[in-house]
């Protein structure tokens, strides 16, 4: 909000936009070098002057017309001190307001987001989490920026390992068995497998055969991966659920086998199509990629082609202007041939698919891995948070009506933020004692806080003492106070900078600030106290209500609960 003030008010002396003047405004690393800075460098060729000429020039004729800002040219940068008590009334005012942080920068753009996409007759681990809600936060704050959003989750229901699990089922299986424990007979299943398959290579041969029956519609193999399918959706909307995460299409790779066809004719017709030890491929030399597999030497598709076929399917059916894909960064190279690919094929339009990686999730230091079994289960560990989190809520707040419902929302929304507090490009060693704790950079933490400033606000009888005064930003001039307002002021800025980098984390980063920055102002004075006047407390109050419309609207977007009561 700062910004959009700054550059306002810069850009009738450069005779620019203010949207030219934005992009160019930066945050001061220090507060005492001014609250919102213009480094004066990038004007340097086109006005010929030195950058400490211009921010000179531009600092005597601004400080002779406005009074509500001071203005100071400091070496090359024209720093803009903002003052508080003319200016935290407006950010109050806009932080309040039901549209706080949305924007229209994606009007009349599409994207779909691929995300979250679980394997059929797998258990949904706690590395699926980062997909999930990566995905999940990305696609609310491309809503929030305006863009039309749409989220799909492809599900991992197709390809050979289904040859691996129907040969595993046919050798070993007790329907019985399976029947009572769908996800986790199969998981032994396809670990014994990968354990037998040592000793009986043939296996592997056997596995191929089978899906080759799959996707050639043969009936009994159809009728058990159906069987596969049903019971696993079962999981993944229960898990979903407690997640309070929601998909606009539910289509997985087998959705589109009956597409595969047209893809490979229109390969082979541009002529990039090549043999390859019998295989059947694309090189890409040219772009220092290795070969993109379209079809095994048995005629079985791979995931490359699949993936090919459901790009373009969303881009023709689903008129998608962008594509992201949020999968792991261990997917890097698939997703770099298959846009080549697209390209070779002449669709300009792969440009704007991008694939969105993130680093691996480890438990203790310790890698997860289907084939050997070493899985934790999601939603075994969303119980443990709960329960953990109902524990600490006894100990603090015996009396609370809603325990268990609160404990819910803490206990998930722990295991979300403990994800979505670090940059997605690094890996996550996940600590469950860590995420649950109401203390430090935690999910916790930040529903304390909007808790705490929901019961201030009930106590200082916010609503009745608003209606009789309004905020008078004389009352919030203290440091705290405008270290807090400035906090809220860059809300919008945050909002925008985790759309352009595809970054949930800018937004964990800048709910822990905020709530940090409101503790500090909320232990420096008294804010109810009958030495604190009503004109007073309606102000100190109007910038806690800010606070915490803010923390309860950040906490929403990353797909986090925010209760009123703690």
């Amino acid at each position: 909000m700062l910004k959009r003030a700054a550059a306002s008010l810069i850009a009738p002396y450069l005779q620019l936009l203010p949207e030219e003047i934005i992009l160019k405004l930066e945050y001061p690393p220090q507060k005492e070098m001014g609250d919102i800075s213009l480094p004066c460098h990038t004007f340097a060729k086109l006005m010929k002057l030195p950058p400490q000429k211009i921010a000179e020039q531009l600092a005597e004729k601004m400080s002779a017309s406005l009074t509500n800002v001071g203005i100071i040219a400091t070496g090359g940068y024209l720093n803009l001190f903002f003052k508080a008590a003319k200016w935290s009334c407006e950010i109050i005012s806009a932080a309040n307001s039901v549209g706080y942080g949305h924007s229209n920068i994606g009007a009349g753009h599409r994207v779909i987001i691929d995300m979250s996409s679980p394997n059929i007759a797998k258990p949904f681990g706690i590395g699926h989490l980062r997909s999930t809600m990566i995905g999940n936060a990305l696609v609310n704050l491309y809503r929030t920026a305006g863009f039309e959003v749409m989220n799909v989750n492809h599900l991992g229901d197709w390809g050979t390992q289904f040859g691996k699990l129907i040969v595993a089922y046919k050798r070993w299986g007790n329907r019985e068995a399976l029947e009572r424990e769908p996800i986790k007979e199969s998981l032994k299943l396809y670990v014994r497998f990968h354990n037998e398959v040592d000793l009986e290579p043939d296996l592997e041969n056997q596995a191929r055969i089978a899906f080759v029956n799959l996707e050639r519609g043969d009936p009994e193999t159809l009728e058990l991966w159906q069987y596969f399918v049903d019971e696993s959706m079962k999981e993944f909307y229960r898990v979903y659920s407690r997640l309070g995460v929601t998909f606009d299409y539910f289509t997985g790779e087998s959705f589109y086998n009956d597409k595969i066809d047209a893809v490979v004719e229109r390969l082979s017709k541009s002529g990039i199509l090549e043999q390859s030890d019998g295989a059947r491929v694309v090189r890409l030399d040219d772009e220092q990629l290795p070969p993109c597999l379209i079809l095994k030497y048995d005629g079985s598709t791979i995931y490359a082609v699949r993936d090919i076929a459901t790009a373009l399917y969303r881009k023709q059916a689903l008129k998608a202007d962008s594509i992201l894909y949020v999968v792991g960064s261990e997917q890097s190279l698939h997703f770099q041939q298959v846009f080549s690919v697209l390209g070779k094929m002449g669709f300009d339009w792969s440009r704007n698919c991008l694939h969105v990686p993130f680093g691996l999730m480890t438990v203790d230091g310790k890698k997860m891995s289907t084939r050997k079994g070493k899985v934790i289960f999601l939603e075994e560990v969303l119980d443990e948070a709960v329960q953990r989190a109902e524990q600490i809520i006894n100990e603090k707040s015996p009396h609370l009506a809603n325990k268990q419902e609160v404990a819910e929302a803490v206990g998930v929304g722990a295991i979300v933020f403990a994800d979505l507090k670090h940059r997605r490009l690094l890996p996550v060693d996940f600590n469950l004692e860590e995420a649950v704790s109401f203390d430090g950079e935690t999910g916790p933490y930040l529903q304390y806080t909007h808790a705490r400033i929901c019961s201030l606000l009930s106590k200082g009888n916010y609503d009745a003492l608003c209606s009789r005064h309004e905020v008078d930003g004389v009352f919030l001039t203290s440091e705290s106070a405008w270290e807090c307002l400035k906090t809220l002021a860059r809300y919008e800025s945050a909002l925008q900078e985790a759309v352009r980098d595809n970054e949930p984390f800018v937004v964990a980063r800048y709910l822990l600030d905020l709530a940090k920055e409101f503790n500090r102002f909320y232990n420096s004075g008294k804010i109810i106290s009958e030495f604190v006047g009503e004109e007073e407390r309606c102000s100190k109050l109007a910038l806690s209500a800010a606070v915490s419309h803010v923390l309860e609207h950040g906490l929403e977007l990353l797909g986090i609960k925010a209760p009123r009561e703690m």
